[in-house]
């Protein structure tokens, strides 16, 4: 969607238009940001601008963002929200919950969606196909889930619960076989960093069946020549990581998103829209 709204203010900006931009609640609150960073060769349409996966900023202060940054010509307005902070999530808001996609049916899809995306990148099943996208995710040749989620024990995983299970997507990746797997229960939405967590997941899946996994080649989402992994995280540097396998615990996998992230949360600031 930010992506869109990047294309719709260059396009108003060659056609001479005036863009106005009804803010809305960033679903994860506006505090928190997770890398990686997005480095400059791999923009793509899942991301074109050079900022982190989990962004922390809302459509309108993004849009500020892309304005000083790509359309400087463009007339832009951005109309702010009236009662809401940065620290809020979408669950406290008192706002009905309205599918942003059909594969985003609930708020806790949201919040474990910045870094389950990442298996649209593999030949895992994010999920797709089932009632719970994203917040399930395995593969037929995952044959004991309780190991997997045992594995994931050494990790701090704040504010989810990992649950060992089979199901059995009815289309895409996996489609009518049994996958094991894993269902991730979000117990306290403030405390999930859902990209560290879907690197750890990702790190124990390639040592528990490294003859089977494999990322994806491309094309994706109109991109036919860089990995698909790649541009979902923005950097080639993680996958390289996670295939040397040097994401061997929490510490190694906060180091891999790290880079550029302190610069990322003052240049951010300069277009808040709500105080902190």
């Amino acid at each position: 969607f930010i992506w869109t709204l990047l294309a719709c203010m260059h396009a108003c900006e060659r056609a001479g238009k005036r863009l106005i931009v009804l803010d809305r609640p960033n679903p994860l609150g506006g505090l928190v940001s997770e890398g990686p960073m997005l480095v400059d060769g791999c923009q793509s349409f899942v991301g074109n601008s050079i900022i982190p996966l989990r962004h922390g900023l809302t459509m309108g202060e993004l849009a500020r963002l892309f304005h000083a940054r790509h359309t400087p010509a463009l007339e832009l307005e951005c109309i702010a929200m009236q009662g809401w902070s940065r620290d809020q999530f979408f669950n406290t808001t008192g706002l009905p919950w309205v599918w942003p996609s059909p594969n985003m049916q609930r708020f806790e899809t949201a919040v474990v969606y910045p870094g389950q995306v990442l298996f649209e990148g593999t030949n895992l099943s994010e999920g797709r196909g089932t009632t719970l996208p994203f917040e399930v995710a395995g593969a037929p040749y995952i044959k004991d889930p309780e190991r997997l989620c045992a594995a994931l024990k050494r990790y701090p995983l704040p504010g989810v619960v990992l649950r060992p299970l089979r199901f059995r997507p009815v289309f895409n990746k996996g489609s009518g076989q049994s996958c094991g797997g894993f269902q991730i229960h979000v117990t306290d939405a403030q405390q999930v960093r859902s990209v560290a967590l879907t690197l750890a997941l990702l790190h124990e899946i390639r040592q528990q069946a490294a003859e089977q996994f494999s990322w994806l080649p491309p094309p994706y989402e109109y991109e036919y020549e860089k990995m698909p992994i790649d541009i979902l995280l923005g950097s080639p540097a993680v996958r390289h990581a996670l295939e040397a396998g040097a994401m061997v615990d929490h510490a190694a996998i906060v180091e891999s998103l790290s880079p550029g992230m302190d610069e990322w949360q003052a240049v951010s600031r300069e277009f808040w829209m709500y105080p902190a």
